[in-house]
């Protein structure tokens, strides 16, 4: 006599649980300009973190030095969490035991000295700085107070060149975000890439190197499919990441390049717009 077999019911839902990155910039995005943190975003951000297979990961034009304070805020120092700084030049991940609290994954670095030359040729007075990984900036004149986070070394202009470098920033103070892109469009750049920040700042990264390129190394890592990503951010150096996700969100405030970019657009960083994009998409695992 045979008696009938039950298997249980698998509940899981395939797209809904399978591994979600979400990869969100700092400034304009998780943070107010001004440093502010706004406790909406706050909550959403760890109530989505908290997800058993969702990575969260902050990509950003920030050092690791001004980076780690804003994990801590929103308490993203998980040991083994990828973080991408400086554009996606420099991939780190948390690590309580390494020197800075991280380990780096990957670097990438280039030779300044032509692109810097250039620039100081049309812009003789502008301010100029070279990351360094972990510890702050070597700068050719100290830069205005609060813009570089980590240790400020003024040095001649021959040594921050001589080495290559993930990352140089250049600082125009008499300028506007406007006259500086046109500037930088003008001359032309090569052999390097290059973003204008929402100021007369120029971010001076490895040609083929952004956000984005970084991100595809870390969804590779973790596993994630291509059509399980989600980015946020506001600014031109987010063009790129908002383009590889498979879902984008450009925050309110962002210019209209950075918008064509996106899938989605939220609120602007003044009235949670981060909050709300996640919040779409915590409604969307539900």
């Amino acid at each position: 006599m045979s008696s009938a077999q039950t298997t249980p019911t698998d509940t899981r839902h395939p797209v809904r649980d399978s591994a979600l990155l979400v990869a969100l910039d700092v400034d304009g995005t998780l943070i107010h300009h001004d440093g502010a943190i706004s406790p909406r975003v706050l909550d959403v951000v760890r109530r989505l973190d908290a997800l058993p297979h969702v990575h969260v990961v902050v990509a950003t034009g920030r050092s690791t030095v001004a980076t780690w304070p804003i994990l801590e805020e929103f308490g993203l120092l998980t040991p083994g969490r990828p973080v991408v700084c400086s554009n996606g030049a420099v991939t780190v991940e948390v690590d309580p035991e390494g020197e800075g609290g991280f380990r780096i994954l990957d670097v990438v670095t280039f030779d300044p000295a032509p692109a810097v030359s250039l620039l100081r040729r049309e812009l003789p007075d502008a301010l100029i700085a070279v990351e360094e990984i972990g510890v702050g900036f070597k700068v050719s004149t100290p830069f205005p107070p609060g813009e570089l986070m980590g240790e400020e070394t003024v040095v001649p202009m021959e040594e921050l060149l001589v080495d290559p470098v993930t990352r140089v920033t250049i600082r125009d103070p008499s300028s506007t975000s406007e006259e500086f892109s046109a500037l930088v469009e003008r001359m032309g750049l090569h052999g390097v890439g290059y973003a204008v920040g929402w100021s007369a700042w120029l971010d001076l990264a490895p040609e083929g190197v952004s956000k984005a390129s970084a991100l595809e190394q870390v969804r590779r890592r973790l596993g994630v499919e291509p059509y399980r990503t989600v980015a946020a951010g506001d600014q031109r150096n987010d063009v790129e990441m908002l383009q590889w996700a498979a879902c984008g969100y450009a925050m309110g405030q962002a210019p209209p390049e950075v918008v064509a970019a996106a899938d989605r657009v939220t609120g602007p960083v003044e009235e949670d717009g981060l909050a709300d994009a996640l919040e779409e998409v915590l409604a969307e695992l539900a």
